[in-house]
């Protein structure tokens, strides 16, 4: 009996919580590809940035991050801290409203989005922890773990590094992987020849070639990849803004090869568009870009209206929790790069277990916990903390 008055009096200060400051920080983590680089059909890239937001309020914080330019860390100081900070801590949603009305000027797609994303995530988390609550509870959850598939296969691995990574993914019990495509399309053929005979007849096998490819080209490819590897999968075959083009290859293409499109939406009508266009069997969203937890709740919903399944685009150490409140879910892209950053940077980060990621009920929030001495030598913003 003692001890009831101060817990509900915990509880009044927690439901009266604000959001009393953003701290923002950035690191830059070097690829391990071969002579430091990693490239799609599309892009070349040496190195992956997360900015790292942590919401403080109530005594407790919130970790939220996206993958972005540095400038994204300078934008959330100067345009989301000052309407953020003073609001409520367990409302989200609000806060999300008030930031996305503030960067009306400065720009909402891209960028912006990013930027939106990192905050809404952090203060997600800091209204679990402050519910003392996995986040997965907090949320409107449909499942209790999310099927995922192991992605990487960059156009400039090496054939030997190439099947070691895919058939890896397969022997630790993850029964679909991807493997980029479409830089240089005639070298393909051996690429997915040696990935199949490494990985076996029966696991899922997905092919993304990041916008590389015109219209004829991607028919053609979509039909060979189908017939001759067995593919399932194959992930902007056109740019992502040829919602004609997408269109094409779903209804043209070989019905057991799903079209993929998505990672790159932004703000809702990104999503409505690709949706009523007819554009893809499989909607994509990426937490770290759609506007955070807040944004994919949205998308989860247009996705559900159209009766199309929804796939979650990286950042595994978010999705796993996040993508729980999706209701017509695919799975989750457990990408190279962002699995090693993510496992450098925190303590917590959830492992697949018989090819899903599985939430940890036993920790508050996404249950993240920063390696800041870890951290410290990656970083390009923010002072030194923990």
């Amino acid at each position: 009996m003692g001890g009831e008055p101060r817990a509900v009096a915990e509880e009044a200060d927690r439901s009266g919580a604000t959001v009393e400051r953003l701290e923002v920080h950035a690191f830059t983590v070097p690829t391990d590809g071969p002579d430091g680089q990693e490239s799609d059909g599309t892009l070349t890239w040496d190195s992956t940035t997360m900015v790292l937001v942590v919401a403080h309020g109530g005594g407790r914080i919130g970790i939220g991050y996206t993958y972005a330019d540095v400038s994204a860390a300078r934008f959330v100081e100067s345009k989301l801290a000052p309407v953020v900070c003073g609001g409520g801590a367990l409302a989200p949603p609000v806060l999300w409203h008030r930031m996305f009305a503030a960067i009306r000027n400065a720009g909402r797609p891209g960028p912006g989005a990013m930027a939106v994303s990192a905050v809404d995530v952090a203060l997600w988390d800091l209204k679990a922890r402050l519910m003392e609550a996995p986040l997965t509870d907090v949320l409107p959850s449909f499942h209790d773990a999310v099927p995922v598939y192991g992605s990487g296969g960059f156009t400039n691995y090496p054939l030997e590094r190439l099947t070691a990574q895919l058939a890896g993914w397969v022997e630790k019990g993850i029964p679909r992987v991807k493997l980029k495509t479409s830089r240089d399309p005639d070298s393909d053929p051996a690429r997915l020849s040696a990935v199949r005979e490494a990985i076996g007849a029966a696991p899922a096998l997905f092919t993304d070639a990041n916008g590389a490819l015109s219209r004829k080209q991607a028919l053609y490819w979509a039909r060979r990849f189908a017939e001759e590897w067995d593919v399932r999968w194959f992930e902007e075959p056109v740019s992502s803004d040829d919602r004609a083009g997408l269109r094409l290859l779903r209804d043209a293409g070989p019905p057991r090869l799903d079209i993929a499109a998505g990672e790159y939406g932004y703000v809702l009508r990104d999503f409505m568009d690709l949706l009523g266009a007819r554009a893809v069997d499989c909607l994509q969203a990426d937490v770290t870009r759609c506007g955070g937890i807040t944004g994919l709740l949205q998308v989860a919903g247009l996705a559900a209206g159209h009766q199309v399944d929804l796939s979650g685009h990286c950042a595994p150490a978010l999705s796993g929790h996040a993508l729980c409140c999706v209701e017509r879910l695919r799975h989750l892209e457990y990408f190279h790069d962002h699995v090693r950053v993510e496992n450098l940077l925190f303590d917590g980060v959830l492992a697949p277990h018989d090819g899903v990621l599985r939430p940890d009920r036993s920790s508050p929030g996404l249950g993240l916990t920063v390696k800041w001495a870890d951290a410290e030598p990656y970083r390009v913003h923010g002072g030194a903390t923990g």
